[in-house]
Protein backbone atom coordinates (compact mmCIF):
# COMPACT_ATOMS: atom_id res chain seq x y z
CA UNK A 1 0.00 0.00 0.00
CA UNK A 2 1.25 3.61 -1.10
CA UNK A 3 1.19 5.91 2.16
CA UNK A 4 -1.69 8.08 2.36
CA UNK A 5 -0.85 11.81 2.94
CA UNK A 6 -3.65 14.70 3.38
CA UNK A 7 -2.91 17.38 1.30
CA UNK A 8 -4.58 20.18 3.73
CA UNK A 9 -4.06 22.15 7.26
CA UNK A 10 -7.42 21.87 7.97
CA UNK A 11 -7.76 20.63 11.41
CA UNK A 12 -11.35 19.80 10.68
CA UNK A 13 -10.38 16.95 7.30
CA UNK A 14 -8.04 15.61 9.83
CA UNK A 15 -10.33 14.88 12.29
CA UNK A 16 -12.52 13.35 9.82
CA UNK A 17 -9.61 11.19 8.04
CA UNK A 18 -8.89 9.60 11.47
CA UNK A 19 -12.47 7.78 11.46
CA UNK A 20 -10.92 5.69 8.85
CA UNK A 21 -8.25 3.98 10.94
CA UNK A 22 -5.74 4.42 8.66
CA UNK A 23 -2.34 5.70 8.93
CA UNK A 24 -1.03 8.90 7.40
CA UNK A 25 0.44 12.13 7.00
CA UNK A 26 -0.64 15.60 5.81
CA UNK A 27 0.74 18.81 4.88
CA UNK A 28 -0.50 22.10 3.81
CA UNK A 29 -0.57 22.48 -0.26
CA UNK A 30 0.74 25.91 -1.40
CA UNK A 31 -1.43 27.04 -4.38
CA UNK A 32 -3.52 29.84 -5.66
CA UNK A 33 -7.20 29.22 -4.75
CA UNK A 34 -8.34 32.63 -6.50
CA UNK A 35 -11.66 31.37 -8.72
CA UNK A 36 -11.33 31.40 -12.49
CA UNK A 37 -13.28 33.91 -14.80
CA UNK A 38 -16.90 32.03 -15.07
CA UNK A 39 -16.07 28.96 -13.34
CA UNK A 40 -18.67 27.83 -11.37
CA UNK A 41 -18.29 26.00 -8.12
CA UNK A 42 -18.48 22.46 -9.18
CA UNK A 43 -15.60 22.89 -11.85
CA UNK A 44 -13.80 24.98 -9.05
CA UNK A 45 -13.89 22.25 -6.96
CA UNK A 46 -13.03 19.81 -8.74
CA UNK A 47 -9.55 21.86 -10.32
CA UNK A 48 -8.93 22.87 -6.71
CA UNK A 49 -9.11 19.66 -4.91
CA UNK A 50 -6.66 18.14 -7.85
CA UNK A 51 -4.40 21.06 -7.30
CA UNK A 52 -3.70 20.42 -4.08
CA UNK A 53 -2.74 16.92 -4.58
CA UNK A 54 -0.60 17.68 -7.09
CA UNK A 55 1.46 20.20 -5.16
CA UNK A 56 2.09 17.62 -2.72
CA UNK A 57 3.44 15.44 -5.26
CA UNK A 58 6.90 16.48 -6.06
CA UNK A 59 7.86 15.96 -2.25
CA UNK A 60 5.75 12.59 -2.08
CA UNK A 61 5.97 10.82 -4.66
CA UNK A 62 5.18 7.50 -3.98
CA UNK A 63 1.95 8.39 -2.27
CA UNK A 64 -1.86 8.80 -2.02
CA UNK A 65 -2.67 12.51 -2.10
CA UNK A 66 -5.91 13.27 -1.07
CA UNK A 67 -6.96 16.40 -1.80
CA UNK A 68 -10.26 18.40 -0.75
CA UNK A 69 -11.91 21.66 -1.93
CA UNK A 70 -15.44 23.11 -1.08
CA UNK A 71 -17.69 25.97 -2.25
CA UNK A 72 -21.10 27.31 -0.51
CA UNK A 73 -23.79 28.02 -3.14
CA UNK A 74 -26.58 30.43 -2.03
CA UNK A 75 -28.63 31.31 -4.84
CA UNK A 76 -25.92 30.53 -7.54
CA UNK A 77 -23.34 32.91 -5.84
CA UNK A 78 -20.34 31.18 -3.89
CA UNK A 79 -19.71 31.90 -0.35
CA UNK A 80 -16.20 31.44 0.73
CA UNK A 81 -14.84 31.76 4.36
CA UNK A 82 -16.20 34.99 5.97
CA UNK A 83 -12.71 35.60 7.66
CA UNK A 84 -14.57 38.42 9.83
CA UNK A 85 -17.55 38.78 12.12
CA UNK A 86 -19.27 41.14 9.82
CA UNK A 87 -19.00 38.94 6.61
CA UNK A 88 -20.10 36.21 8.72
CA UNK A 89 -22.91 37.55 9.70
CA UNK A 90 -24.06 38.76 6.11
CA UNK A 91 -23.70 35.66 4.88
CA UNK A 92 -26.03 34.01 7.72
CA UNK A 93 -28.45 36.63 6.76
CA UNK A 94 -28.44 36.06 3.15
CA UNK A 95 -29.21 32.18 4.24
CA UNK A 96 -31.79 32.37 6.63
CA UNK A 97 -34.60 30.50 5.65
CA UNK A 98 -33.21 29.24 2.46
CA UNK A 99 -31.31 26.42 0.93
CA UNK A 100 -27.35 26.31 0.82
CA UNK A 101 -25.60 23.83 -1.55
CA UNK A 102 -21.99 22.50 -0.53
CA UNK A 103 -20.15 21.31 -3.15
CA UNK A 104 -16.98 19.48 -2.00
CA UNK A 105 -14.42 18.05 -4.33
CA UNK A 106 -12.21 15.14 -3.94
CA UNK A 107 -9.19 14.12 -5.73
CA UNK A 108 -7.30 11.08 -4.80
CA UNK A 109 -3.72 11.35 -7.13
CA UNK A 110 -1.36 7.96 -7.47
CA UNK A 111 1.86 10.19 -7.45
CA UNK A 112 3.49 7.46 -8.51
CA UNK A 113 1.32 6.35 -11.48
CA UNK A 114 0.01 10.23 -12.00
CA UNK A 115 -3.53 8.35 -11.89
CA UNK A 116 -6.16 11.10 -10.71
CA UNK A 117 -9.87 10.03 -9.31
CA UNK A 118 -11.82 13.26 -9.18
CA UNK A 119 -15.47 13.77 -8.02
CA UNK A 120 -17.90 16.55 -6.52
CA UNK A 121 -19.75 15.60 -3.87
CA UNK A 122 -22.83 18.10 -3.12
CA UNK A 123 -24.49 18.44 0.44
CA UNK A 124 -27.78 20.93 0.79
CA UNK A 125 -28.39 22.41 4.17
CA UNK A 126 -32.16 23.74 4.35
CA UNK A 127 -31.70 26.95 7.32
CA UNK A 128 -34.49 27.86 9.53
CA UNK A 129 -35.75 31.37 9.95
CA UNK A 130 -32.79 32.89 11.89
CA UNK A 131 -33.14 36.68 13.73
CA UNK A 132 -29.93 39.05 13.94
CA UNK A 133 -29.92 38.05 18.07
CA UNK A 134 -29.96 34.05 16.65
CA UNK A 135 -26.95 34.85 14.79
CA UNK A 136 -25.13 37.27 16.93
CA UNK A 137 -25.07 34.63 19.95
CA UNK A 138 -24.11 31.83 17.50
CA UNK A 139 -21.16 34.15 16.09
CA UNK A 140 -19.99 35.41 19.44
CA UNK A 141 -20.24 31.37 20.82
CA UNK A 142 -18.50 30.15 17.92
CA UNK A 143 -16.81 32.31 15.71
CA UNK A 144 -17.07 29.96 12.39
CA UNK A 145 -14.94 32.76 10.35
CA UNK A 146 -12.70 29.56 9.03
CA UNK A 147 -15.92 28.07 7.67
CA UNK A 148 -17.75 28.32 4.41
CA UNK A 149 -20.75 29.33 4.73
CA UNK A 150 -19.94 30.64 8.52
CA UNK A 151 -21.00 27.52 10.56
CA UNK A 152 -20.08 24.78 12.12
CA UNK A 153 -22.27 21.62 11.41
CA UNK A 154 -20.32 19.38 13.73
CA UNK A 155 -20.58 22.24 16.39
CA UNK A 156 -23.21 24.49 17.38
CA UNK A 157 -24.03 25.21 13.73
CA UNK A 158 -26.65 22.51 13.60
CA UNK A 159 -28.83 24.07 15.61
CA UNK A 160 -29.22 26.89 12.56
CA UNK A 161 -30.36 24.01 10.25
CA UNK A 162 -33.95 23.19 9.41
CA UNK A 163 -33.19 19.89 7.90
CA UNK A 164 -30.14 18.69 5.56
CA UNK A 165 -30.16 16.10 2.21
CA UNK A 166 -27.30 14.27 0.45
CA UNK A 167 -25.61 11.28 0.62
CA UNK A 168 -22.93 11.86 2.73
CA UNK A 169 -22.93 14.23 5.86
CA UNK A 170 -19.58 14.15 5.99
CA UNK A 171 -18.71 15.73 2.95
CA UNK A 172 -20.44 18.95 4.67
CA UNK A 173 -17.66 19.41 7.20
CA UNK A 174 -15.22 18.97 4.35
CA UNK A 175 -13.90 15.44 3.39
CA UNK A 176 -16.55 13.15 2.03
CA UNK A 177 -15.80 9.76 3.62
CA UNK A 178 -18.08 7.56 1.79
CA UNK A 179 -16.61 8.56 -1.82
CA UNK A 180 -13.00 8.61 -0.54
CA UNK A 181 -13.92 4.96 0.97
CA UNK A 182 -14.51 4.08 -3.25
CA UNK A 183 -11.83 5.66 -4.59
CA UNK A 184 -9.28 4.13 -1.61
CA UNK A 185 -10.64 0.64 -2.83
CA UNK A 186 -10.06 1.59 -6.66
CA UNK A 187 -6.61 2.30 -5.58
CA UNK A 188 -6.56 -0.98 -3.94
CA UNK A 189 -6.78 0.02 -0.08
CA UNK A 190 -10.09 -2.01 1.26
CA UNK A 191 -11.32 -0.77 4.53
CA UNK A 192 -11.72 -2.20 7.02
Amino acid sequence: MLPLVLASSSPYRRELLNRLRLPYSWAAPQIDETRHPSEDADSMVRRLATEKAQALSNTHSHHLIIGSDQAAVLDQQILGKPHTYERARDQLLAASGKSVTFLTGLALLNSHSGHCQVDSIPFTVHFRELSEAQIERYLKTEQPYDCAGSFKAEGLGISLFRSTEGADASSLIGLPLIRLVDMLHNAGIDIP
